[in-house]
């Protein structure tokens, strides 16, 4: 069976990217990988958009027939790979872990969007200076209710070994330096998140990334 996925570097495709390095790792399987730049364009080509036609990252093609939207990608994987352990078997820890999922996927994801993107939102640029300010506020809110999580987390927030929570939790805290929230402010989600960048499957997707973490910048006077 070829599976591709497409993804962009340090966008939320990461979270099936990791994924798909833990089935590789538990399973054996291999698969392929193709970059998509946003910065270039390349997510609004006639070719990409015939396939998934919202242009958007992560976009999965199996044997030839495209799947979008994180947390069908992450139910498929988990469907058609089972031993890899990525979704407890247990009913109600499986659903708590979507519930999770869904709300860093449909209330957090959203958030960050109207930090790095308020130009979707108005044309007006005063009003785009607001709603940049009020999403970082409460950005900021969402990080500290996910270190929260973490302060519980047995080692990881997926279990034992690190899996698909923690994979998004790490996308979304390297996104909080893009809105100006210094990872020191929040030290154990910061130490969490550094300790799942070590995890072989999740070092794999990163190295392949070229993902840079540093991307907080101090306000300078």
């Amino acid at each position: 069976m070829t599976v591709r996925l497409y993804y962009a570097p340090g966008a939320c495709s990461f979270i099936p990217h990791a994924a798909l390095e833990l089935v590789s790792a538990a399973c054996g399987e291999t698969f392929d990988y193709a970059p998509v730049k946003l910065h270039k364009g390349e997510n609004k080509t006639p070719e990409y958009l015939a396939m998934n036609p919202d242009g958007q990252v992560p976009m999965l093609l199996v044997e030839g027939k495209p799947l979008t939207q994180i947390l069908a990608i992450l139910s498929y994987i988990d469907g058609r790979w089972p031993k890899a352990g990525l979704l407890s078997a247990d009913p109600w820890t499986r659903a708590q872990t979507m519930s999770m999922l869904a709300w860093l996927n449909n209330t957090v994801h959203p958030t960050f969007t109207h930090v790095f993107m308020p130009a979707k939102f108005t044309d007006d640029a005063d009003a785009q200076a607001k709603v940049r300010a009020h999403a970082v506020a409460t950005y900021r809110g969402q990080m500290e209710r996910i270190q929260g999580w973490v302060d519980c987390a047995q080692p990881f927030l997926s279990g034992q070994s690190a899996g698909l929570l923690d994979a998004y939790v790490l996308t979304v805290f390297r996104w909080s330096g893009y809105a100006g929230i210094d990872p020191a402010s929040l030290p154990a989600l910061r130490d969490h998140v550094q300790r799942v960048a070590q995890q072989p499957a999740f070092a794999a997707a990163i190295a392949r990334e070229r993902i840079d973490f540093n991307t907080y910048k101090p306000a300078t006077a």
